[in-house]
């Protein structure tokens, strides 16, 4: 790859990048603020040998999905909101068989139909699952134009390394700007896939289902395997950035979006002489618990910072454990948190 940066909208960063992680099948179906997702795939994957459909619905994209993972293949979707909804009943099929893929959730704001603007509402749907049964999907909270792209490279190795479902959580601001990227390299890393369909020559046939009836000598064992695969994952995968925080009375703690709003309320408020730092989940499953405590140790409060009710304050309170005091700052509906309300809010924690 260049080592050029390149002006790119957030949509088309996630799209190219998939494909230099060897995605070369996508399935979706177009809702705003994602469409240029599947608009950049239609026009790249033929030239790259690969495969584009506009699906009928969101429910026969992601059982597309599921066909030609089954298939070992590397497949990505992409929706917004109340289309991951209609998704759901997928994830929780793919989970249930072990199958790798990516999905892109470019959030909106909600519930229902919403609107088209950007929101993190759908945190709880995907760090917790939509779907039924006890399953986790990996969540990545991306920040950045340049993030959102190299995630996505990791995305499709953790997929493929523990066999699950990677979801993206990007918003539609972040998909809708424009910034300089450096399209990342392709992974190194080689994943053997010797329980896909690919035909059985000279061996014992696969089998790929989610339906397992036998509740002790079947569905229990996947589900122990499962919590095992999530154990792995919590220990090894978690990812998060520390900004200004060893000498924080006040810690801001956001991700995506609205941490970039939170740095520039930093910013004003050192020059001010208020001591604050920053904590970015980058993992929102599994949560960075041990490293916010880290970055919350001897702070005299918390400020959780979202484009939402709130959600992702649950994570911060349970990781947290009452030791320090937490409050919290939303804006729904597809709005952005406001600068100088996050300012004026740590400036009165110390009267």
């Amino acid at each position: 790859m260049s080592s050029e940066k390149i002006l790119m909208k957030g949509n088309e960063a996630v799209a190219e990048a998939a494909i230099i992680a060897g995605c070369h099948h996508y399935f979706g179906y177009p809702i705003t603020p994602q469409n240029e997702v599947p608009a950049y795939m239609s026009r790249r994957l033929p030239k790259v040998g690969g495969t584009f459909l506009q699906a009928e619905s969101e429910i026969a994209a992601i059982n597309m999905v599921f066909g030609a993972s089954a298939a070992g293949a590397r497949v990505m979707t992409s929706s917004s909101s109340p289309g991951i909804s209609l998704k759901q009943e997928g994830i929780s099929y793919l989970s249930g068989a072990r199958l790798p893929a990516v999905v892109l959730n470019m959030m909106r704001g909600g519930p229902g139909l919403g609107n088209i603007a950007g929101s993190q509402g759908d945190y709880f749907q995907g760090t917790r699952g939509g779907g039924n049964g006890d399953y986790r999907t990996i969540a990545l909270g991306p920040a950045t134009v340049q993030e959102l792209a190299d995630l996505a490279v990791k995305a499709f190795d953790l997929a493929d390394k523990y066999r699950v479902v990677v979801m993206i959580l990007g918003d539609g601001f972040l998909g809708q700007m424009a910034e300089g990227v450096i399209l990342p390299e392709p992974s190194t890393v080689k994943f053997d896939k010797p329980w896909a369909l690919t035909g059985a020559k000279s061996r014992k046939a696969n089998i790929v289902a989610s339906l397992r009836l036998n509740p002790e000598n079947a569905l229990e064992l996947l589900n122990n395997e499962l919590q095992d695969i999530y154990k792995q994952i919590e220990e090894n995968e978690v990812m998060s950035e520390s900004y200004m925080t060893d000498d924080a009375d006040y810690l801001l703690v956001a991700y995506g979006t609205s941490s970039r709003v939170c740095r520039s309320a930093l910013r004003a408020l050192r020059k001010d002489g208020v001591k604050v730092g920053l904590f970015r989940p980058i993992t929102l499953w599994p949560y960075p618990k041990k490293e916010l405590w880290k970055a919350a140790e001897g702070v005299k409060k918390v400020l959780t910072v979202e484009m939402s009710a709130g959600q992702m304050v649950e994570d911060v309170e349970l990781s947290l454990k009452g030791s320090t005091d937490i409050d919290f700052y939303g804006k729904t509906a597809g709005l952005l948190p406001d600068i100088d309300e996050i300012i004026r809010r740590v400036k009165s924690y110390g009267k």
